[in-house]
């Protein structure tokens, strides 16, 4: 044997090994007898070094000539474990035909390595589900996903927890491979060690801290067998806790680590967030329909022998609410006229919308005033320049009453294009009304127009969204109130559903496409008090009442 001062690679600081083509050992150095003591030179390393480097050893090409199959054995580097503790094995070919072994300990670059790939896995699945999760606004839809990501990629099976409604708590189970199974569970979450605390936002417990066996029989699925190990975790929210998550492992699966632990309440953050999202999303769509419910403008008939009818489009397509708007208000007591507002606000949308809203609730206040249209348009004026809104208002009232076959309509107007009389025989007249705008001076000047109609004719208010409708062949020119009046005078006789149709019908058309303000259009209409037939293409009428 050559002395360890002899040996050329005596002091390497890795593992030599020598061995001839007949796996005898010839030379180790110091640092490889202490990794592997019984491999002494003379003794064959099948008995001395574990299998896998005794087996490549032997596959190593007799000495010859060089070929490329012997090259690329040569190349190849081998890997195993020696004590726990994974190596790289290199092979040396001499000139003596024997092969020096040098074993290069790997294992924290290994582990390195692996807890590399396992980040970007884990990185990649959050990624992907956080994707799936905000790809639905609906709560329902993120509970199950939430528990059925949570079986495949987690545990052997989950249980999402929203929190309880009244006495019921809601709750989607889902096993490894199956679909999710939603279900209300009349039971106490503080029964469960974790479950009240983790609903409740406080931060989990180890899962060594909990009992498989005391895990309720709602909380685990059916056909599941006995319980090794839980998690609780909660699922945190925007403010509020969104829930929490329950994840189970079999009896034969090996128990949750801390690192799992940790790594659920990673993914139980972002379930938390879109479960969070959702809710709030349902909870503004809820609140959204009941203001939006109050804005809507009515659906008009008729009351006490007047017929009313109404038509409003927004500016958007995609909105239900704007600026314009109108009410019809019966009188409190028979005998007395009815109230019709129509206004205009500055602006379009939601904002403009807001100060509707207002508007109208201050008019349903003032309907005890409402014979003193003056009195009525001072004190909203009042209202609108006392609050924070800097928006203003043009506005029609009408007072509409029958007496016998006609309809006596008072309209005052501030700051609102004057409506229109549609009489009998085509002729168009415009009321003699006019005013200040509401909201922008501290008085309101107004003028109020007395009007009546005889059985089948009418008085159309409108908003300017129809004079202003952009339009026509060039796209630039205005529908305007010539071209309206023109509409209007061949409506006489019509019913007032017929001449809100017919409007509205032609600005749009007159529109296409394009852009254009809210558009609103009231109809005061005197019914007719007989019937009408075409006598040669002329209308006739036949008195029946």
């Amino acid at each position: 044997m050559v002395p360890a001062r002899d040996f050329p690679w005596g002091s390497a600081p890795y593992p030599v090994l020598i061995a001839d083509t007949y796996g005898i050992l010839v030379e180790r150095n110091q640092v490889a007898a202490a990794l592997l003591p019984l491999a002494v030179p003379g003794a064959l390393l099948r008995d001395t070094v574990p299998s896998w480097l005794a087996s490549a050893h032997h596959a190593m090409p007799l000495p010859g000539p060089r070929t490329e199959e012997a090259d690329s054995r040569t190349a190849r580097t081998l890997t195993g474990t020696i004590d726990g503790r994974r190596f790289e094995a290199h092979p040396t070919v001499r000139d003596d035909g024997t092969v020096a072994w040098w074993l290069v300990d790997d294992t924290d670059h290994q582990l390195a390595h692996e807890a590399l790939e396992m980040e970007r896995e884990r990185t990649a699945f959050l990624a992907e589900a956080s994707n799936t999760l905000l790809s639905s606004l609906n709560l329902g839809r993120c509970m199950d996903v939430t528990a059925q990501l949570a079986a495949e990629s987690l545990a052997d099976a989950a249980v999402a927890i929203a929190p309880s409604r009244g006495r019921r708590l809601p709750v989607v189970r889902c096993v490894r491979g199956g679909s999710p199974v939603p279900a209300q569970e009349t039971v106490d979450p503080d029964a469960v060690p974790g479950l009240g605390e983790a609903l409740r936002g406080f931060p989990p417990i180890p899962s060594r801290w909990i009992d498989p066996a005391a895990a309720p029989a709602w909380m685990v699925p059916e056909g599941f067998g006995p319980v090794n190990s839980v998690v609780i975790t909660p699922l945190p929210g925007h403010g509020v806790p969104a829930g929490a998550l329950v994840l189970l492992r079999r009896a034969e699966t090996a128990a949750f680590s801390e690192d799992e632990e940790v790594f659920a309440r990673l993914f139980a953050a972002r379930a938390g967030a879109a479960m969070s999202a959702a809710r709030l999303y349902a909870e503004q769509s809820a609140i959204t329909d009941v203001l939006t419910q109050e804005l809507l403008p009515p659906v008009l008939h008729r009351i006490s022998g007047v017929d009313f009818a109404g038509r409003y489009r927004p500016s958007a397509d995609d909105e239900r609410i704007g600026g314009d708007f109108y009410d019809v208000h019966p009188a409190a007591v028979e005998g007395e006229a009815s109230l019709v507002t129509l206004g205009d606000v500055c602006g379009k949308g939601l904002e403009a919308a807001v100060l509707t809203g207002k508007i109208r609730n201050t008019l349903h206040a003032l309907l005890p005033l409402a014979d003193d249209h003056q009195r009525m348009l001072d004190l909203l004026n009042t209202a609108l320049l006392n609050s924070h809104h800097t928006r203003y208002a043009t506005l029609l009232l009408a007072s509409a009453i029958r007496r016998g076959g006609t309809v006596d309509v008072k309209v005052t107007s501030a700051g609102h294009p004057p409506p229109l009389i549609v009489r009998t025989g085509g002729t168009v007249e415009v009321a003699d009304t006019r005013g200040t705008l509401v909201g922008a001076m501290p008085r309101i000047n107004s003028r109020t127009a007395t009007v009546t109609l005889a059985p089948g004719e009418s008085c159309v208010l409108y908003t300017d969204g129809i004079t202003e409708a952009k339009g026509g062949p060039m796209g630039d020119t205005l529908f305007g109130e010539e071209r309206l009046t023109q509409a209007l005078s061949r409506c006489a006789g019509m019913p007032a559903e017929g001449i809100c149709e017919h409007v509205q019908m032609l600005a749009s058309q007159w529109l296409g496409n394009r852009r254009h303000d809210d558009m609103a259009v009231v109809v005061i209409s005197a019914p007719r008090s007989h019937h009408l037939s075409a006598v040669d293409g002329r209308t006739r009428g036949r008195f029946t009442g």
